[in-house]
C-alpha cells in the first residue's frame, strides 16, 4: 500500500502544477490520481410570476422595479480572512477522539504546523496542519461531517 505521506506529496504536486491526472507505476504499485472538474449542478425549473396589470399613474407594489435579490454574500467581516482548506475527501474530526477537546476553537491562536483537525480517508486518520499564523475566526464544518477536496474548514484572521 502506498505511503499516505507520499500520496499527500503527489496531491500537492498536482495542485501546485495544476495537473488534472497523474499516473505512476513501478514493480509493486500503480497509482492514478485524478482531479475532476467542478461537479455538474442541475438547475431547478424557473417559473415566471403572472404579469401584474398596473394602471398608468397608479403606484405598483413596493417591490416593483426593485433589483432581484442576489444570492447569499459573504459577510463583510470575512474580508481579509484566510481559509484552511481540506487537502482530501474524507470525514472531518475536530478532536483526536470523542472524549478529547477540539484541536482548535473559534478565537484560538494557531501557527504554521498547528494540527487543526483530522480527516479520515480510507480508514486512515490524517492530521491537517495550519500553514498560517493567526486566530481562528470560524469553524465552517461540524464534527463527523463529510468534506470534499478544497472545501473550506476554518477561516483564520492572519497575524
Amino acid at each position: 500500500m502506498i505511503d499516505i505521506n507520499k500520496l499527500k506529496e503527489l496531491v500537492q504536486l498536482m495542485v501546485e502544477n495544476d495537473l488534472s491526472e497523474l499516473d505512476l507505476q513501478d514493480q509493486d504499485e500503480t497509482v492514478t490520481l485524478k482531479r475532476g472538474a467542478a461537479p455538474v449542478v442541475q438547475a431547478a425549473p424557473v417559473y415566471a410570476a403572472p404579469p401584474q396589470h398596473i394602471m398608468p399613474g397608479a403606484a405598483g407594489p413596493a417591490h416593483a422595479g426593485a433589483a432581484p435579490a442576489a444570492g447569499p454574500a459573504a459577510p463583510a467581516s470575512d474580508a481579509g480572512l484566510v481559509a484552511v482548506e481540506s487537502p482530501m475527501v474524507g470525514t472531518f474530526y475536530a478532536s483526536p477522539n470523542p472524549d478529547s477537546p477540539p484541536f482548535v476553537k473559534a478565537g484560538g491562536s494557531i501557527s504554521p504546523g498547528t494540527v487543526v483537525c483530522l480527516i479520515e480517508a480510507m480508514k486512515v486518520f490524517n492530521e491537517i496542519k495550519s500553514e498560517v499564523n493567526g486566530m481562528i475566526e470560524r469553524v465552517l464544518v461540524k464534527n463527523g461531517e463529510a468534506v470534499e477536496f478544497g472545501q473550506k474548514l476554518f477561516l483564520v484572521r492572519p497575524q
